[in-house]
């Protein structure tokens, strides 16, 4: 088998067989065929795409480029979430407490941010002596133990994904939905759990910004869920704002803690309940999602959630005593808010430029080696469709590094939208993919 051929089939558009995709993806892993190829068939595929089937073994191939993860010693049905990204997005601090509390495991392995904010392993991070970085046997235990654990990606699952995805970024194919249903999909594939909710974020602040396309990336990930004999369900959600109120690290883990302490209320909640209802319902632990609502209400309501974030970080080496004395995550020096130099409604947000805000403050990263403060941020103080009059604050911009504010402060105010009349605001869920169908 020669590498071209394949590069010549795809570009020409047509299929390539199992074999063919195999035969590619161990080549390039182990490197005996080189970037220049694998950047070819990239742009291929990228131009003509690719089918369900052969999204399915590029993205089994993937799994197979490295180790996968035996969940079999932990009891019951193990079932995870996946987000595409978002600004403010603190489900998993959420939902996996409240899944665990209703007798579901969840065995979670997230990964860093890159961009706005820091990602759900930073978030733990941030609070004093938690450890993300158990040992396999630790991680079972974890969850066996409380019901859950999250710790980081193992760096030999999927090592094709990351040599791919390193090449797209520097080769403009990263904008391709086969390419990305497989990236995601092969990594929560090789993780171990047997049922898997994602949630697919649309609009100024998400990876995918059509909802069409939203929908169709959603499609394909459930496809290649299906194909690999995983129970996937993906949850369109809205991100034309930002999810919850709070952008930054320790911000977010302070924000989840109030949402399971039923002190807040908001999309934050409402996005964390609906999706912990799915899992509980691909894990079979209801028989439909108003009831996974209601298990996921009554476990939020009870403190049996909290109780369970408790559990977890215990078990992972923090001090648990943070949920009733919040002061003890990291706090930064200065809280200087950004006012509003006009009146009206607010009626449309650039969330990926509020995300960007937030970043300048020192809560994310622009290169990988950049290192986050974990005290920076933003918390808004305004949602859209909410009135506004001159100097009303917007949001209060945390930060340690004064010099920081002005830039901060001036893209946060460029990301928002004040017009005279109140616009209408649209639902937060906006669709289901399941492997019966598409239900919008």
């Amino acid at each position: 088998m020669v590498a071209v051929d394949s590069i010549v089939k795809k570009r020409h558009g047509e299929s390539l067989t199992t074999e063919e995709i195999n035969f590619f993806i161990k080549g390039f892993t182990d490197g005996s065929i080189p970037d220049y190829q694998a950047s070819a068939l990239l742009m291929a595929i990228c131009c003509n795409g690719m089918d369900s089937r052969e999204t399915a073994d590029l993205t089994l191939a993937m799994v197979n480029s490295g180790e996968t993860i035996d969940l079999s010693p932990i009891p019951g049905i193990k079932v995870d979430k996946h987000s595409t990204g978002g600004v403010g997005d603190t489900t998993t601090l959420i939902i996996a407490p409240l899944v665990a509390a209703c007798g579901v495991p969840v065995a979670k392995m997230s990964g860093r941010g890159l961009g706005h904010t820091g990602g759900t392993l930073d978030k733990l991070e941030s609070i004093p002596g938690f450890r993300t970085d158990l040992t396999m046997e630790e991680f079972i235990q974890a969850v066996k133990e409380t019901g859950l654990a999250v710790i980081g990606q193992s760096s030999h699952l999927v090592p094709a994904d990351k040599q791919l995805y390193a090449l797209r970024d520097v080769t403009g194919t990263v904008d391709s939905i086969p390419l990305i249903a497989s990236s995601i999909m092969s990594k929560k594939i090789a993780s171990g759990s047997d049922a898997i909710v994602l949630d697919v974020k649309t609009g100024s602040g998400a990876f995918m910004q059509s909802l069409n396309d939203s929908f169709a990336l959603a499609e394909e990930m459930v496809e290649i869920g299906t194909r690999a004999g995983k129970n996937v369900t993906a949850v369109i959600t809205d991100m034309g704002q930002p999810l919850g109120m709070a952008i930054g690290n320790a911000l977010e883990v302070e924000e989840a803690i109030k949402v399971l302490k039923s002190q807040q209320e908001g999309c934050l909640k409402e996005a964390s309940l609906y999706l912990a209802a799915n899992m509980l319902f691909a894990a079979k632990a209801c028989n439909n999602i108003q009831e996974g609502m209601t298990l996921a209400e009554e476990a939020l309501e009870s403190g049996r959630g909290l109780a369970k974030l408790g559990d977890m970080i215990r078990q992972q080496g923090g001090g648990e005593s943070l949920l009733g004395d919040l002061s003890l995550l990291p706090h930064a020096k200065l809280i200087i808010p950004v006012l509003s130099e006009k009146e009206g409604y607010i009626a449309s947000m650039d969330t990926q430029r509020i995300g960007m805000s937030a970043m300048l403050t020192g809560a994310g990263r622009s290169r990988k080696e950049d290192k986050i403060d974990p005290a920076a941020g933003l918390i808004m103080k305004k949602r859209v469709g909410d009135a506004v009059n001159k100097g009303d604050v917007l949001a209060e911009i945390h930060l340690n590094n004064k010099s920081m504010f002005k830039e901060a402060a001036k893209v946060f105010r460029s990301a928002i939208t004040i017009t005279e009349d109140k616009p209408e605001v649209g639902p937060l869920i906006l669709g289901t993919v399941t492997k019966d169908g598409v239900k919008r």
